[in-house]
């Protein structure tokens, strides 16, 4: 067998447990604002896919259970306030941050799947070469 099993299960149990911390803090940020629960507002919301979230029995039973809190007990409107009021600047920066943190995650995936297909296309070059052929240190 090729490569290392164990590896491989322990970097898809970190990345199953980041995904899950971000469907938490997710569901934190949606209560906060008091956005519906649903699953599909969640998969957006914390960067996740539904199938995660249907599969994680953890996290589909606190939506679960949010969603019909939610429809049994509506949410009390909010007041307005002013435009200029220190809340309607607070809800715009936090609304830029997460636009800008969103953006960030894009960017670092897109980077890290450049880098795998670059480090998959260097093995397969390494492979095709040979074992004679792998680079040596060269000294001076």
């Amino acid at each position: 067998m090729r490569g290392n099993p164990d590896n491989l299960r322990q970097a898809a149990a970190r990345k199953s447990a980041a995904a899950q911390a971000r469907a938490e803090q997710g569901l934190r940020e949606m209560i906060r604002t008091r956005q519906p629960i649903t699953f599909r507002g969640l998969a957006q919301t914390a960067d996740v896919s539904l199938d995660f979230l249907y599969r994680c029995t953890e996290i589909r039973q606190r939506v679960e259970h949010l969603r019909a809190q939610q429809q049994n007990h509506p949410p009390r409107p909010v007041a307005e306030l002013p435009d200029d009021s220190p809340s309607s600047v607070v809800r715009t920066l936090t609304g830029q941050l997460a636009e800008l943190k969103q953006r960030h995650r894009n960017g670092v995936k897109a980077l890290q799947q450049a880098l795998e297909a670059a480090q998959s296309e260097n093995l397969e070059l390494r492979r095709r070469l040979g074992p004679r052929h792998t680079a040596r240190p060269e000294t001076s």
